[in-house]
């Protein structure tokens, strides 16, 4: 049996933005327990040449709702980046989880050699739709879902392997 790119894309960026969402939820829950500022939470990074949480958020909704946009040649959603707060980020979340349950298999399976463009600050780059899929997009997506995580757990969110898969 063999996997879809519909399979392999909107399913899967769905699964790990809804646990996402759990581990801001725990972020949050810690701040209110011990008196910490969410927004110190919200601007933290990990090293001073890395984006804060907010911005990791953001960057992975992007990649969510980029992708099968792309692989499905339609316009992607567009939000802007104005969140301030842990429910705005849920909210986002949400948002574009809504967003691709839009997306049916038949627009994005067949997409494998679909010609993707992007820009990358200058640079131009390009790729079949499965090479973009699994080589760029998923990678970006999961660094920086990843990314929060860490942020949060460095900070001293009670977090576990458990919670980024939603087990926790």
């Amino acid at each position: 049996m063999t996997i879809s790119m519909y399979q392999a894309s909107v399913p899967v960026f769905s699964g790990v933005l809804k646990n996402l969402s759990h581990v801001l939820s725990k972020g949050e829950a810690h701040a209110a327990a011990h008196g910490i500022d969410p927004a110190e939470l919200l601007a933290t990074r990990l090293a001073p040449d890395m984006l804060p949480l907010t911005a990791q958020v953001q960057i992975a909704t992007d990649h969510a709702k980029g992708a099968p946009a792309r692989l499905a040649g339609r316009e992607i959603l567009r939000i802007e980046d104005g969140e301030k707060s842990f429910a705005d980020l849920k909210a986002r979340i949400d948002r574009v989880r809504d967003h691709l349950k839009s997306y049916r298999p038949e627009e994005i399976d067949g997409s494998e050699d679909r010609p993707i463009v992007i820009k990358a600050g200058k640079a131009e780059l390009s790729f079949t739709g499965q090479q973009y899929l699994l080589a760029y997009a998923m990678g970006n997506f999961y660094f920086h879902v990843v990314t929060a995580y860490d942020i949060l757990r460095h900070k001293g969110v009670p977090l576990g392997k458990a919670d980024f898969f939603g087990r926790g």
